[in-house]
């Protein structure tokens, strides 16, 4: 399986992660740096299932 690199953003008031090399919406949020990654992980398996791993 292709790697995918995550992207872990600090913003002032929680955390937000999307993937680099998925072009589309895809992005998790929370209030730490694990429940944002945590929230993107199946945001990024329902989008390849749909869309396919290109």
């Amino acid at each position: 399986m292709k790697q995918i690199k995550i992207i872990v953003e600090k913003h002032s008031d929680s955390y937000v992660a999307y993937p680099l090399s998925i072009k589309g919406a895809i992005v998790g949020q929370g209030d730490t740096y694990e429940e944002a990654l945590a929230d993107v992980k199946p945001a990024i398996r329902c989008y390849i299932e749909i869309f396919g791993k290109h």
